[in-house]
């Protein structure tokens, strides 16, 4: 299974930003390495009520090219929403979040972290980062489903997305 890219599309969404198009999807980022995590999180939202799009990054790295459009991701669609997990290979996911929210043009992409870690000094790490929310990754599959359900309820149903910003000519490499 090639993780990279997931086009998972069901029914039309409510407009996303702007002056978007109703049938444009949602763009999600999964910045996550664990395969089954990855396969039942594809799942999920394959069976969510709302157009959605879901590129999967496996490492810290490719995540950070995938929100830069560089190299091979040149082309790539700014996400509207990252669901993030902290414990990557490659670059950290704290390191991950805060480049994200330094970066004037991904700083106002809502990410969601998404871990197994419970700690507080990672809870308010991530939040004086300015994480959007944080999630700790239940053990139990059907609390995992629960968690993903409310994700696409509230953050795919309701949540009024920022216009993504004018796209750059080049970027430096």
């Amino acid at each position: 299974m090639n993780p990279e890219h997931h086009s998972l599309s069901v029914t039309p969404a409510a407009p996303r930003r702007g002056p978007a198009p109703a049938l444009m999807p949602i763009e999600i980022l999964l910045v996550e390495d664990s395969p089954a995590d990855i396969a039942l999180t594809t799942e999920l939202f394959k069976d969510a009520r709302i157009l959605n799009h879901l590129t999967v990054a496996m490492d810290g790295e490719q995540a950070m090219a995938i929100l830069r459009r560089e190299g091979p991701y040149a082309n790539a669609n700014t996400p509207d929403l990252v669901m993030l997990d902290l414990n990557l290979p490659r670059k950290d996911g704290r390191e991950v979040l805060t480049e994200i929210k330094s970066d004037p043009l991904l700083r106002r992409i809502p990410v969601i972290v998404l871990t197994t870690s419970a700690a507080d000094r990672d809870v308010l790490q991530a939040y004086d980062s300015h994480v959007n929310a944080y999630l700790t990754k239940p053990v139990d599959l059907e609390q995992f489903m629960i968690i993903v359900k409310a994700i696409e309820d509230f953050w795919l149903t309701f949540v009024r997305f920022a216009p993504a910003p004018p796209r750059p000519l080049s970027r430096v490499q």
